[in-house]
């Protein structure tokens, strides 16, 4: 299924690009002239597509072989799934924007709004000069492509970061693992808008990553992804000294739900740090009313 999802990433951008042209081509030709770069524009937009292709295609054969615990058949055949749904393309624009928040120069300023708040908090509870980091566990639900996680073990504390989404974990894998060189990466997150650009050359602007080495963590650093739902992964009460939470809470449907799986899992005197909303995330349908 996710395999599926991520092959048709071109034909289902390329689409809206076509049908932009032919809404322009609809045009008069004294209305067209007034547009002389809107065609070149569309080809330049083609070419990202492309580059973008290139790049989910390399993330996907990296991560064929990512879970230890799964067979894999020689005879599987990854093409017999369900056709991608708009769903599926909208959560992997979404991750290709992920890119620009976790591991691009484009992202710090967000990264220091988001991220850096919980950093802060962490030292302050735990600071380094007086006790040992790298006994103090802490959990990061919701980890995205992992970057909030990995500062929190650079500075030496044991850090695990937990993700749903096959999406975020097949990037974070690529990112965290085959991408040691800054900067080496490129992508252009922003192709699939066509409305509220500033300029044309807005929609093409390529972002690179990682903005930093993700494989220079120290030697002796525990850090950790773990895949799964996070109110089932995580049962074992009194296991976490601390959990940090960015964003995420707004994704459950019953947020009281989360907050006992946290109470739970943290040891006692352990602490809870959040930044982001209650609940926005997820669309309440009638059977939640």
């Amino acid at each position: 299924m996710w395999h599926h999802s991520w092959s048709p990433f071109g034909i289902h951008v390329h689409e809206r690009v076509n049908r932009a042209e032919r809404q322009f081509r609809y045009l008069p030709d004294h209305h067209q002239m007034l547009l002389p770069n809107f065609l070149p524009n569309l080809k330049k937009i083609r070419r990202c597509i492309d580059h973008n292709q290139e790049v989910l295609q390399a993330i996907v054969l990296n991560c064929v072989h990512m879970f230890e615990n799964m067979e894999y058949g020689e005879d599987d055949d990854l093409r017999k799934v369900r056709p991608s749904s708009t769903f599926d393309m909208d959560k992997l624009k979404s991750t290709i924007k992920q890119f620009v928040r976790d591991w691009s120069d484009a992202g710090k300023v967000e990264r220091e709004a988001c991220y850096q708040p919980l950093i802060n908090e962490i030292l302050r509870l735990f600071p380094r000069d007086q006790c040992d980091a790298s006994k103090i566990s802490i959990l990061v639900p919701g980890a995205g492509l992992g970057r909030l996680a990995w500062e929190i073990a650079k500075l030496g504390y044991a850090c695990q970061g937990n993700e749903w989404s096959f999406f975020m974990l097949f990037s974070s894998n690529f990112v965290l693992n085959r991408c040691a060189e800054v900067n080496s990466m490129t992508l252009y997150p922003w192709i699939h808008q066509f409305s509220n650009n500033k300029k044309s050359s807005d929609q093409i602007r390529p972002v690179y990553f990682p903005d930093v080495n993700p494989q220079s963590l120290p030697a002796n650093s525990d850090f950790s992804m773990v895949a799964g739902d996070f109110q089932e992964v995580y049962t074992e009460p009194n296991s976490w000294d601390c959990v940090a939470t960015c964003f995420f809470i707004d994704t459950a449907h019953n947020v009281i739900d989360y907050i006992e799986t946290i109470w739970n899992i943290l040891k006692p005197g352990g602490t809870w740090i959040n930044l982001g909303k209650l609940h926005s995330h997820v669309f309440v349908s009638k059977q939640f009313l």
